[in-house]
């Protein structure tokens, strides 16, 4: 570890920090339907979508109403991508005459961009023309983030709102989270990286010579409008397989940056969109914190793991900690950073390749993920995800101390543990369901590039991608295989709405409730005494779960390589 990386991390910490508050108060004015210097130009385009799908945005729904509504959009996008990849020879926009995507990873893909995840078994260049690029997955990439922001905004509401049968319109969220918020932010970032060599084409791939002769194709297309909303929607599929590690995708040191920050930016300024909308903003400040805790413990390990390397390269006099998979331009700390950054949160897109990482270093992304991507997390997801501990830990608070819990007015009762519980358990059901039936049937094993500890760790590690609806992966599993593609797909599914369908029903319970004024019994949640309680229950929750499974995989591997042996 070098006094630069850490000085390179710290200006990463600050930059986003500095976002959270200015960022929180524009996204907080827009999705209440408030007046914003983006009025003029876009009221005119918000009221003519309006019309045009004969959505009244003035009428609220009840929250099964609100879940119905997200389901059915959801269901629909679905259906229209995979449509699109099976006739894609058919279609224009196809210079390279893409063929029909095969059903398994149609269908795999489909869900991978509904959910939020995008999980890609294929290689971007080679399987999808530009068309399905851009109307089928850039344009899932801004309705699955949208989706996101307004189901956090409805559980913002159930805890803000007293006594009230609504908590938003779908329909009004979804179209204000795209037009105002994501839609600006990535236009802006698009000509950013035009400006620092990232392609935007729509030009067939050039045939290059090299200096011995030999022709090579270079794949080129539409990357910089796909770049900008795939760091900012928190979905993470590459235009290229090597995703952000491509220099077609990611060229230089201060693309890197603006990519990490973007994928942290939405996240972490909902947190603050959380306090303003409850009267306080100390509220969100301290789900801030309890994020940047376990943020800033991931990084210090997984830096710490690549910069010392393996010792076997030490014992024979290779210093300089472990550069295998890694770009130079890019180096130890910022990969490190990258890839907690984009795991932390439910991206994805990885700047050097995981599977390469020191067992540590590569069982904190998996770590990060496991606890349900609760660190800034997804965009809306990872607040959403974050306010279920939040319920788990005042209702532990509340064992405590004999009384009925509350949260910032809001009584926490049966009701809602329950579909807290629901919420939590759906993850490790799909993670730990399908990674054991995977490492024992002959299709699972068939797909595995490594033995021991290390190859199961792949298999682990894309089941818990999948379910968290992240999509990196280690890539020495060969997962577009139909066992594979079917599995993760159903992963990704129960990851992404056997959360959303209780959260939206924990939001209408607690918006029928009144405010219950604070008394010398409340429990504060805006110190350090609650920030330290929500990271033990994370952490505890966490750990009582997947360690075991952990230990078998990159732990074992750890402790194995200690005596000098690898996988």
């Amino acid at each position: 570890m070098t006094f630069n990386g850490w000085i390179q991390i710290a200006l990463f910490c600050a930059i986003v920090v500095a976002l959270a508050r200015p960022l929180g108060g524009y996204i907080a004015r827009v999705m209440e339907g408030e007046r914003t210097l983006l009025a003029p130009l876009l009221g005119p385009v918000e009221r003519l979508l309006y019309a045009g799908a004969g959505v009244n945005q003035r009428r609220e729904q009840h929250w099964l109403a609100y879940t119905v509504a997200m389901l059915a959009f959801n269901a629909a996008g679905f259906v229209f991508l995979f449509a699109l990849q099976r006739v894609q020879g058919l279609l224009p926009g196809n210079p390279m005459q893409m063929g029909a995507v095969a059903p398994d990873s149609a269908f795999n893909t489909a869900v991978s961009f509904v959910t939020n995840t995008n999980w890609q078994g294929y290689g971007g260049e080679s399987t999808m023309g530009y068309l399905i690029q851009m109307a089928g997955l850039t344009v899932q990439n801004f309705v699955s983030a949208a989706t996101g922001i307004a189901v956090a905004m409805a559980l913002i509401r159930g805890f803000s709102r007293a006594s009230a049968q609504t908590v938003g319109n779908f329909w009004a969220d979804l179209t204000r989270a795209t037009l105002y918020i994501l839609l600006p932010l990535s236009i802006l970032c698009a000509l950013f990286y035009v400006s620092q060599g990232v392609t935007q084409t729509l030009g067939a791939y050039i045939e290059a010579t090299t200096l011995e002769g030999a022709k090579q194709t270079i794949a080129v297309g539409p990357t910089a409008s796909q770049l900008a909303i795939k760091m900012l929607g928190t979905n993470g599929g590459g235009f290229f397989n090597a995703n952000s590690a491509h220099p077609f995708e990611n060229p230089t040191a201060l693309t890197n940056l603006v990519q990490m920050v973007s994928i942290f930016a939405i996240g972490a300024a909902l947190t603050n969109v959380f306090g303003r909308m409850v009267g306080d903003e100390r509220q969100g400040w301290a789900i801030f914190a309890a994020m940047g805790v376990l943020f800033l413990a991931g990084v210090a390990v997984a830096y710490w793991a690549e910069a010392n390397g393996n010792p076997a390269f030490a014992a024979l006099g290779i210093e300089g900690g472990n550069m295998e998979g890694k770009e130079v331009r890019f180096g130890i700390a910022m990969s490190a950073l990258f890839a907690v950054v984009t795991t932390a949160a439910s991206c994805g897109a990885v700047n050097a390749m995981l599977d390469s990482f020191m067992p540590l270093g590569g069982l904190v992304p998996l770590v990060n993920m496991q606890l349900g991507e609760v660190i800034i997390g997804g965009v809306g997801a990872g607040l959403y995800g974050m306010l279920l501990f939040v319920i788990l830990a005042i209702f532990i608070a509340g064992l405590m101390v004999g009384r009925t819990p509350e949260y910032v007015g809001k009584k926490i009762e049966a009701k809602e543990v329950k579909m807290t519980m629901l919420a939590v358990l759906s993850l490790p059901l799909a993670i730990l369901g399908f990674t054991a039936l995977a490492i024992v049937l002959p299709s699972g094993l068939a797909s595995l590039a490594n033995a021991g500890p290390h190859g199961y760790s792949e298999v682990l590690y894309a089941y818990t991608s999948g379910a968290a609806n992240n999509g990196s992966a280690f890539a020495g599993l060969s997962a577009n295989t139909p066992w594979y593609n079917v599995t993760i797909g159903l992963a990704m599914l129960m990851g992404r709405f056997l959360v959303i369908v209780p959260v939206m029903a924990i939001a209408g319970s607690l918006a029928t409730k009144k405010t219950v004024p604070a008394s010398i019994g409340t429990f504060p949640t805006d110190g350090g005494l609650f920030v330290g309680l929500l990271v033990g229950v994370v952490l505890i929750v966490g750990g009582l779960t997947y360690f075991p499974a952990l230990a078998v995989g990159p732990v074992v591997e750890h402790f194995a390589m200690l005596a000098g042996q690898s996988f």
